[in-house]
């Protein structure tokens, strides 16, 4: 999905019905919703826990570029935060 489905100004936050914790016996994030569980890979976690509802998809990319300076991250977090956006796991 296209980053500019990312509405401008727009403060992701998740949906109310989904939680987000770390499952230390695997070691990953989990998305956990109701009757389903969603194993997240990568930095996913990282930027779901930056979803808070204060922020906006832009401060979000920001805080994220600094972290990992030469990361495409300007391109790839608006991208995945679209996706998750239409799944309906953030609002």
């Amino acid at each position: 999905m296209p980053a500019e489905t990312v509405p401008a100004g727009w403060r992701p936050a998740l949906a109310r019905s989904i939680v987000l914790r770390y499952d230390r016996i695997r070691e990953t994030d989990l998305l956990l919703m109701p009757e389903r569980a969603v194993r997240l890979s990568g930095e996913a976690g990282r930027i779901l826990r930056l979803c808070d509802g204060r922020r906006t998809a832009e401060q979000i990319v920001a805080e994220l570029a600094e972290a990992f300076p030469g990361a495409a991250v300007a391109e790839d977090v608006p991208e995945f935060l679209a996706r998750v956006r239409a799944e309906g796991w953030v609002l």
